[in-house]
């Protein structure tokens, strides 16, 4: 299991029954924090920050040790900010500044100098706020008292994000061909999200993937069919067309993890040596929390696998979608998301089916595919795209509904969804934000957790939603074009 250390901060100056206290109070509340977040992550108490020394020490731990997401940190004393300067120099992994108290409430007979010495987080805490400010630390900050309800939600909301992050700077993802030919937004700067992101995007030759999907036995085909239609009605009588999507999803399976890849873009362009379009096995590769992007989107499966790992644990889908078309009835809009192919098993309201139907692109033979209807729900879009001279995310609240019809001549799975605040301000602050077409929706994940991710990585975020009016729409078509 994943850690995070609990890191302390005092001083020397009031005497050792005073650290004393620290050392205890800070034990009692990694207890209760390690009951209350059980099986999402261990805390591990470090010594107290008394000086210089002490701080680099236990930062150095914190960023090397391979098993740690994070570090939380809390002023129990005044901690003068100049001892933490070269320890917070040290530091790689995501900041949780908690501000709070070992006591609840004032002891209002009792409360001397001595007890207001002791716990003085609020003198504390805006010294240590001042130093990570003074040395541009993206970090977040969560105040209240410990053993409230709310703390403890948030604590656990940035867990899930420096897991993500984690996840993120040992990413390793497969480029199988380039990106599609003349689309711009897909593209982007891979040097760039290495430094800033840690993916890892390489290029690999599909034939090396052919190779090893030609090497797929007969018996581990007949292994992921029985998979197959133990899961998914069977809709089709060419069963020769579903093995070989069974062949593509055992070969890339094993692909992917001889390569420790996590996450691949595809495109219909460079399809040399494969019968079909992958569809059922990148479908399929998906619900296992596999990044996928098509037209050799990097960004989208490295965010893709980054977003799903974020949702672990949670009720609710996450995956790749595009923007494809609308119900433009006025008051009623509505938009149609799907793909060629590609959409995530884990959007399934209903038992998914299988079928073999002509793919009017690529120009391989009809691909077997899982078509399905997509849950319901809120939730949210999020893309990221390459500025030029940054990243910049852009988050969407929408409203994910069923279809208002039935659509029995559409041969691929599909989600639909409401813009918020409604169609008009939707879209057109995503058109002026410059959003992909390309994106990750989920219903697991929230606004907020998208913000704390961009926060955490200095990546410039945009949002929209019900809280979008008029006016910001107006500032967020001029704003960014200075």
């Amino acid at each position: 299991m994943n850690k995070i250390y609990f890191v302390v901060g005092s001083q020397d100056l009031y005497g050792e029954e005073c650290l004393k206290q620290v050392a205890l109070d800070a034990k009692n509340m990694t207890a209760f924090f390690n009951e209350r977040l059980q099986g999402k992550v261990r805390v591990e108490l470090l010594p107290t920050v008394i000086n210089s020394e002490t701080c680099i020490e236990d930062m150095r731990k914190v960023s090397c040790d391979e098993d740690c997401i994070g570090v939380i940190t809390w002023m129990h004393t005044f901690s003068p900010a100049k001892m933490w300067i070269k320890g917070l120099q040290e530091l790689r992994k995501p900041l949780l500044h908690l501000h709070t108290q070992a006591n609840e409430k004032l002891p209002y007979d009792s409360i001397d100098m001595d007890f207001m010495n002791l716990n003085q987080a609020a003198h504390g805490d805006r010294e240590f706020g001042f130093i990570v400010a003074r040395l541009r630390i993206p970090h977040q900050v969560i105040a209240g008292y410990y053993e409230h309800d709310d703390v403890i939600e948030r604590m656990g909301r940035f867990i899930d994000v420096a897991k993500a992050i984690h996840f993120s700077k040992h990413l390793k993802v497969a480029s199988f061909g380039n990106n599609m030919r003349e689309v711009a937004v897909t593209d982007g700067d891979r040097v760039e999200s290495q430094i800033r992101y840690g993916w890892e995007c390489n290029y690999f030759a599909i034939g090396d993937l052919v190779d090893t999907i030609n090497q797929v036995t007969d018996k581990e085909i007949d292994t992921k069919m029985d998979e197959y239609t133990s899961k998914y009605t069977m809709k089709t009588n060419n069963i020769q067309a579903v093995r070989e999507q069974a062949k593509y999803e055992v070969g890339l399976e094993k692909f992917l993890a001889k390569n420790n890849l996590g996450a691949f873009a595809d495109t219909f362009q460079d399809l040399h040596g494969l019968k079909q379009l992958p569809g059922i096995a990148a479908q399929n590769l998906m619900g296992k929390g596999i990044g996928f992007g098509p037209e050799g989107d990097y960004k989208i499966s490295a965010l893709s696998a980054v977003l799903m790992k974020m949702s672990e644990g949670r009720k609710g889908a996450t995956g790749f979608i595009e923007d494809y078309t609308y119900d433009l009835t006025y008051g009623q809009e509505l938009e149609l998301a799907s793909h060629m192919l590609e959409v995530p098993v884990t959007f399934a309201a209903t038992k998914p089916e299988i079928d073999v139907l002509p793919l009017g692109i690529g120009g391989k033979g009809d691909p077997a595919r899982l078509i399905l209807d997509g849950v319901e729900g809120d939730g949210i879009q999020v893309t990221l795209v390459d500025m030029g001279d940054h990243f910049r995310i852009i988050c969407a609240d929408i409203e994910l509904v069923k279809q208002p019809k039935p659509m029995p001549n559409l041969p691929v799975a599909r989600i639909m969804y409401r813009h918020k605040p409604n169609f008009r301000i939707g879209t057109e602050g995503w058109c002026y934000a410059g959003g992909a077409h390309h994106s990750v929706v989920s219903t697991a994940l929230t606004r907020e957790d998208i913000a704390l991710f961009a926060k955490l990585t200095g990546t410039e975020l945009i949002t929209i939603g019900d809280d979008t009016t008029e006016a910001e729409l107006e500032k967020l078509a001029t704003n960014y074009y200075r």
